[in-house]
């Protein structure tokens, strides 16, 4: 087959031509208000600021681990204190981290519905650790109760395992790690069923908003009472481990690569600057879970009807 000097030319082209790289990659990670976070940070570098940018879904700790690298600049929700140890190390050790100074207030808990209470009489996280309370979330009649404690890729539900074992309930209850989805409609058919129900719960979040949701009794956050260590570090890290209190306060915050302050620094601005609060973290949460809308739709809706605060992060 005879090929033109153009095709040839065009060809040739197309190999010794790289994609234009992004100048900001943003981490994607798996829960619905970082997602669409993740998403207005995109649309915002790029529609006002003229930066081009790319998003990847990671694991949130896959995403903290390649800012370090420099191939992921911006993480848009990391939480604390789950992430503390890492973001100390990135920030403070190495100083290729930079967070918000604007944080959400948060919240983490072990919640059940109000008619779960009712209907088992539960109160506290201790009474998990009760065979004839566990029987009472036993939904295959395997004799152990079942209870969400997040997603594989989370930080915290290394913590919930933790805490699991110290309170004991780790030997009556199946600890069910699953994707967000998942686990949301589980507890939407639990509450159309009326049937009881516990889980790993994290404010703010729309299951507060669509269902009567009751945090279960935890004694109050003791720092002497928590010693974590990571499984990544320590075959034995579960035996070495202890939480059996109440998490400490919480808070998420936008992070990014310290090196955006010279390399685009308008980025960098932007991040430091972006202020979102409660409100906003459920709205979203509520337009992706119940709603079924999609991320993008979500963000670029966010955007339109908030074209002034963004105008206040940008300039």
């Amino acid at each position: 087959m005879r090929i033109g000097a153009a095709a040839i030319g065009l060809t040739i082209a197309s190999f010794s031509c790289p994609a234009h790289a992004a100048d900001v990659v943003i981490g994607v990670p798996a829960w619905p208000s970082a997602q669409v976070t993740a998403h207005i940070i995109a649309d915002t570098l790029k529609d006002r600021l003229g930066i081009e940018t790319e998003l990847r879904e990671r694991g949130t700790l896959t995403i903290l681990s390649e800012v370090g690298r420099g191939n992921i600049q911006v993480h848009p929700e990391v939480w604390l204190p789950n992430l503390t140890d890492l973001v100390e190390k990135l920030a403070e050790q190495e100083k290729v981290l930079r967070l918000s100074p604007h944080g959400v207030a948060a919240t983490q808990n072990i919640c059940a519905t109000r008619e779960t209470l009712d209907q088992t009489g539960i109160k506290a996280v201790a009474d998990l650790a009760k065979p004839e309370m566990a029987a009472k979330f036993d939904s295959d009649g395997d004799g152990k109760g079942e209870i969400w404690i997040g997603a594989p890729t989370w930080s915290s539900t290394e913590i919930e395992k933790i805490r699991a074992h110290s309170y004991g309930y780790d030997r009556t209850m199946t600890l069910l790690e699953m994707p967000e989805d998942v686990a949301m409609a589980g507890v939407d058919a639990a509450v159309s069923l009326g049937r009881p129900i516990v889980f790993y719960c994290y404010g703010p979040h729309h299951v507060f908003q669509l269902h009567d949701v009751v945090m279960l009794e935890e004694p109050p956050y003791d720092p002497s009472r928590w010693t974590l260590v990571k499984r990544a570090e320590d075959s034995a890290w579960l035996e070495k481990s202890h939480a059996d209190t109440a998490w400490d306060a919480s808070e998420f915050h936008v992070a990014y690569a310290a090196s955006l302050e010279t390399e685009r620094p308008d980025a960098a601005s932007f991040l430091s600057a972006i202020e979102l609060g409660p409100e906003d973290i459920t709205a979203m949460s509520y337009a992706v879970v119940v709603e079924g809308r999609p991320v993008e739709d979500v963000a670029k809706d966010w955007i339109a009807q908030n074209e002034d605060r963004i105008g206040e992060w940008t300039k």
